[in-house]
């Protein structure tokens, strides 16, 4: 999983504008806060389906490349991209029989399988769409 960084701004009477210094014409936007992330998720998954993949810079690189904007009141989100590589892997997972019976019924109530739920569940909490 790669992390790059977005840039947030607020302007008044506006929704968060949200972009991505490392990969242009990549931008979301969010009217509330907490929507910020997942949109910015989406926005990263939506990109990279067009695009080659890219090595996010490190932080501090920027953060200088934004310093005027920061200046300015945006902020820096790390937002997670997770890659994937085409190959299932079988695991042994150990949990409580409670636990296990409530995401087979979760599971059955959205028409997955136990091991889609737990991926889709694992997803989101990553990527904080909750």
């Amino acid at each position: 999983m790669k992390y790059f960084y977005a840039l947030v701004h607020k302007d008044a009477d506006s929704a968060f504008g949200v972009s991505f210094p490392d990969l242009p014409g990549c931008f979301s936007a969010a009217d509330r806060q907490e929507d910020v992330l997942a949109n910015a998720v989406e926005a990263l998954e939506l990109w990279f389906e067009d695009a080659d993949a890219v090595d996010p810079r490190p932080v501090d690189q920027v953060r200088e490349a934004a310093k005027d904007d920061l200046a300015d009141g945006a902020f820096l989100l790390a937002v997670p991209h997770i890659v994937s590589a085409n190959k299932l892997m079988r695991i042994n997972l150990s949990l409580d029989r409670g636990m296990l019976d409530a995401i087979d019924q979760a599971a059955a109530l959205r028409k997955l399988t136990r091991s889609a739920f737990m991926t889709e569940a694992a997803r989101n909490e990553i990527q904080g769409r909750h």
